[in-house]
């Protein structure tokens, strides 16, 4: 089922917080480049491929050996971008890998495709797929640039937000029992990954923008506010996004260790 796969990583040159962040040195690489080279090492993809507006990010990735197709420049979003791609390119299945993480772990991709291509004729029924991983800094939680998700008990999601969700109102009693479900983490942290199915994707662009993707800014609340089901697949695996310039120290740092 490996041909059932294409992964595309949407680049543009014009980001609002760090123009031209796509082409940004770590560790003496573009992080275009190091996204591409960290997606290419998850097994069960057929293609690997960049998908941008802007031909200085073409040209560090053709010059990287790896492939990339130039898109329009008035796409509000990463998934309508991978929704053009999907047009010329048919497969089941797009893995969309945003383009600002350098340090996405190979092993939450495989984990990512192999939970949908095995799903349960019960559970197939979410056209979109994406990634959480618990929620281990409390500053992570407080920071609306770290999204965070909640899903219901099947594991489809039912809102990702900017805020701190779950708020819990009553902390547990020291050494109060409370049973497997209080033992798993409070909070979890939505990683910039999604999974979708070739008709639910193609779907998005014609998809009117809710009141909660404007409010929030998160494309994903599009599909939960037009009725799509979203599956969220749990990964041990965190990863740090580039927003800002400060952030590619922190990348390199993570790096170096």
């Amino acid at each position: 089922m490996a041909d059932a796969v294409i992964a595309v990583i949407p680049a543009r040159y014009a980001s609002t917080r760090f123009p031209g962040k796509a082409l940004a040195q770590i560790g003496g690489k573009a992080m275009i480049v190091r996204v591409l080279e960290r997606v290419g090492r998850a097994r069960g993809i057929a293609q690997v491929l960049v998908a941008t507006d802007d031909e200085r990010i073409a040209g560090a990735v053709r010059a990287a050996g790896g492939e990339a197709v130039m898109t329009r420049s008035d796409h509000s979003s990463g998934t309508e971008r991978v929704a053009e791609v999907a047009e010329n390119r048919v497969a089941p299945l797009y893995l969309n890998v945003q383009g600002d993480e350098p340090l996405m772990e190979p092993a939450s991709l495989e984990s990512l495709i192999e939970a949908v291509l095995t799903a349960q004729a019960g559970e197939s029924a979410a056209g979109v797929a994406t990634l959480a991983t618990p929620v281990k800094d409390q500053l992570d939680a407080a920071d609306p640039r770290v999204v965070k998700v909640v899903a219901d008990l099947a594991g489809h999601a039912l809102y990702f937000s900017r805020a701190p969700i779950p708020h819990t109102r009553d902390a547990p009693a020291r050494g109060a029992a409370g049973g497997a479900e209080k033992s798993r983490p409070a909070q979890w942290k939505h990683l910039g990954v999604y999974l979708y199915r070739r008709d639910v994707l193609l779907a998005f662009p014609k998809l009117r923008p809710g009141r909660l993707e404007v409010l929030e800014q998160l494309e994903q609340l599009r599909f939960l506010e037009h009725g799509y089901r979203i599956r969220v697949v749990e990964t041990p695996h965190d990863t740090v996004g580039v927003d800002v310039p400060a952030d590619v120290a922190r990348v390199e740092a993570m790096l170096r260790r």
